[in-house]
């Protein structure tokens, strides 16, 4: 299957009661420090939400409650690595997206056999506090040399004036997150964001 080539990021399932029905065909559910039942409520939400509006959902992190939910794709960062059971998740069947920020953790995620690679921050980003600078869309060029056929997920920084360059260097997907969520107008954001993708 072809995945969209925008990818918002969301960290609660009252987004995606947001912005799916404006369009989007990606989306990734980031869902941190809540408690097992309000996680696996969100993530089921989500399931029922992306079905209904024909959009494919990536959970990020929360193996576990993908397995059981019949979730089709996952998202995991390297500290999820350590801990996934990378078995019993193939055996499941789900899809796999890893991020990477260096080449040690792209070998990593290479050796997974994933269905998608994220590469970030390509430009500074305000998300979180990363020990890695800005990796600049030189890096996106190195990487989609390296992964070939597999699709490449620029993150970090990223806005709809960037989404051209990040393409231009390699990128196969954009990715973005607080420049939909902190802005202003949100839904005015993400149809900039679609009509700058597709």
């Amino acid at each position: 299957m072809t995945l969209d080539r925008f990818y918002p990021i969301f960290d609660d399932v009252a987004w995606l009661e947001r912005m799916l029905p404006l369009g989007v065909k990606l989306v990734q559910l980031r869902l941190k420090d809540r408690s097992a039942a309000e996680t696996r409520a969100q993530i089921a939400r989500a399931c029922d939400l992306c079905a209904a509006h024909g959009a494919t959902l990536v959970v990020n992190d929360h193996w576990r409650e993908a397995i059981d939910l019949n979730c089709d794709w996952l998202h995991l960062g390297q500290e999820d690595l350590d801990t996934a059971d990378m078995a019993a998740i193939r055996r499941a069947g789900l899809r796999l997206g890893v991020s990477t920020h260096d080449r040690a953790e792209l070998d990593r995620a290479l050796s997974l056999g994933p269905d998608y690679v994220a590469l970030g921050p390509v430009w500074p980003t305000i998300l979180k506090k990363m020990k890695w600078e800005r990796q600049g869309v030189e890096r996106l060029t190195e990487w989609k040399r390296e992964i070939g056929d597999i699709p490449l997920v620029a993150i970090g920084g990223l806005s709809v004036a960037r989404a051209p360059e990040a393409f231009a260097a390699g990128a196969d997907i954009v990715s973005a997150v607080t420049d939909i969520t902190l802005n202003a107008d949100p839904e005015a954001r993400l149809r900039d964001w679609i009509g700058a993708t597709r």
